[in-house]
């Protein structure tokens, strides 16, 4: 029996960190791994158990050849990845803890996936053995390049009658090429099925707002976003499912965690899990989009569980050091079934 793929389209980066807790100040040494946005949720998805192939393009060097060894480690498809270019993007992440927050700089200008061009990806063939695609609005933020290519792909992909989902994924630092979010978005959006995003993502993409919130306040009314979903879907008819992650930022190291789902008129509110010590966010919303991807298109017919699962996933992500969400099916469900011990297994 032929199992259909999920492909992802993104820019994977060599992550920089300096150990624990460490400012880049104090940092005499960085630890070392790779990830962003789309190559986070093909990591979940093949954690789950799902054949995915992650598309992207990236240098033929000795540092792309390293990046592909890391997401062959992880199980996720690589042959479908295009050589070329000038460099590896890079970001450096501090840490944050407590009442300092995390910082992120960002070395990609004119990395390998920032010059990609239409026709460089036969995304014919790419998707001819796929049913679900998947990008972010990480990519078309980096170029003008990335927005064309993801462009053609997402027209492709509805073409081919695949299921096409977004993380819409505002990124201030990113959208430098001239055109802003507003202008490229709705392109996109308008031909996908399923859209995730932030607490912040719609208001800042498309000016949608929950009516009065506070992100800031470190509690979220979930309830409240039953409006951002509604209006959402009134500008996008073709999206069958919207689904907003709702992060309450008591400080750096401890949040609440939870999120809601509108699936064609149905408003569902997910479990919330009060995560005390952070040992990793980034990530945090890749993890929720692969477990919302896993369980719809696993199990496909009871909403209010893939929402419980994609929680649960992205819940266990936060003690996990990487961007990767190392859990597997047995570790949401567990958690999901009430288990918050984190007693240890023998």
């Amino acid at each position: 029996m032929v199992v259909n793929k999920v492909v992802t389209f993104g820019e994977i980066m060599m992550r920089l960190s300096p150990p624990g807790f460490l400012r880049f100040g104090q940092a005499r040494s960085l630890d070392v791994i790779y990830g962003g946005g789309e190559a986070n949720v093909a990591a979940s998805l093949a954690n789950f158990g799902l054949p995915v192939d992650y598309v992207t393009r990236l240098p033929d060097n000795d540092l792309g050849d390293a990046c592909i060894q890391f997401l062959r480690q992880h199980g996720v498809g690589v042959n479908k990845i295009v050589r070329g270019g000038e460099r590896l993007g890079i970001y450096f992440l501090e840490m944050g803890a407590v009442q300092r927050g995390s910082k992120v700089v960002y070395d990609r200008a004119n990395s390998a996936i920032a010059t990609i061009e239409r026709g460089m990806i036969d995304w014919r063939q790419v998707f001819a053995d796929a049913d679900w695609f998947h990008w972010t609005g990480i990519t078309p933020a980096i170029s003008a390049g990335t927005a064309d290519v993801c462009l053609e792909a997402v027209q492709l992909a509805k073409e081919m009658d695949l299921t096409v989902s977004c993380d819409l994924n505002y990124r201030k630092k990113l959208w430098k090429w001239g055109k802003m979010p507003g202008q490229v978005m709705p392109d996109l959006v308008r031909h996908c099925d399923v859209a995730i995003g932030n607490e912040e993502d719609a208001d800042k993409v498309f000016g949608v707002r929950a009516p009065e919130t506070d992100v800031t306040a470190g509690v979220v009314e979930a309830d409240k976003y039953h409006y951002v979903c509604e209006e959402l879907a009134k500008r996008f008819p073709n999206l069958k499912t919207i689904a907003i992650t709702l992060r309450g930022s008591i400080s750096a190291s401890h949040n609440t965690w939870s999120g809601v789902m509108w699936d064609q008129g149905e408003f569902y509110l997910g479990p919330t899990y009060d995560i005390t010590h952070i040992v990793d966010r980034v990530g945090g919303g890749d993890s929720f989009m692969g477990g919302l991807i896993y369980d719809l298109r696993t199990y496909g017919d009871d909403r209010q569980k893939a929402l419980d699962f994609a929680v649960a996933a992205s819940c266990l992500k936060h003690s996990i050091f990487g961007d990767f969400n190392m859990v597997t099916v047995a570790e949401v469900e567990k958690l999901m079934g009430g288990d918050v011990s984190g007693r240890v297994s023998r």
